[in-house]
């Protein structure tokens, strides 16, 4: 699976990831917890584009493509070069869990 980091515009502070599997078409918003409201605000936008981008059948991988090539969200942006690997979502949330 890859993820991928979504910074605060203003602060640059890390507010989420973004998760794809290809493997299990799955995909998800994790909220980095130290970013408290702003991340589960700004979920609602990186949750919105992965379900668009699963109701024009594109696999997740595509999608985390899309976002890269326009990583503008509300509040947030995705870091460019930031594209990871990690061995399952468990990984990634337990990242956001840091700090």
């Amino acid at each position: 699976m890859r993820y991928l980091t979504v910074a605060d515009k203003e602060s640059g502070a890390a507010l989420g990831y973004v998760w794809v599997g290809d493997e299990d078409d799955a995909a998800a918003w994790v909220p980095r917890a130290a970013a408290g409201g702003r991340a589960l605000a700004e979920g609602g936008h990186w949750h919105a584009r992965l379900r668009e981008a699963k109701g024009r059948g594109i696999p997740p991988s595509q999608a985390l493509a899309e976002m890269l090539s326009n990583p503008e969200g509300n509040r947030g942006r995705a870091v460019p070069g930031s594209l990871t690997d990690a061995p399952n979502a468990a990984a990634v949330e337990a990242l956001a869990m840091g700090d």
